[in-house]
């Protein structure tokens, strides 16, 4: 199991900015692709972005262009940029890490809430 650590939720103005970290007690460089989870109450769950071992990108249509995916090998840490926001974007924000190359094999953090908000 590979243990997920999320961090930099928080309360933001419409048009702010936050940069989400996520620690994995593991290589990134171990794991088939790491992403990042969203989902409001009431709704369902949604990719946000994913990045695979290879450094190629993910992103929803809802975020393309004002989020941005990438991560740090050496700290074992993932981060989501998140310029522009919108009170559309509230919702808890998850890491997550996918282990192989099925789709169900993941791990998953706790959550970290961002709320966007005048």
């Amino acid at each position: 199991q590979v243990q997920l650590v999320e961090s930099g939720g928080g309360l933001v103005q419409p048009g702010g900015s936050l940069r989400l970290s996520c620690v994995a007690s593991r290589s990134f460089s171990t794991v088939y692709s790491m992403g990042w989870y969203r989902q409001a109450p009431g709704k369902q769950r949604e990719m946000v972005a994913s990045i695979n071992s290879a450094g190629s990108t993910n992103y929803a249509d809802s975020v393309q262009g004002r989020f941005t995916i990438s991560r740090d090998s050496a700290k074992n840490t993932m981060y989501l940029q998140m310029n522009s926001l919108t009170p559309e974007d509230t919702a808890v924000y998850y890491c997550s890490a996918r282990k192989t190359l099925l789709r169900t094999d993941r791990d998953w953090g706790q959550g970290t809430q961002v709320t966007v908000s005048s």
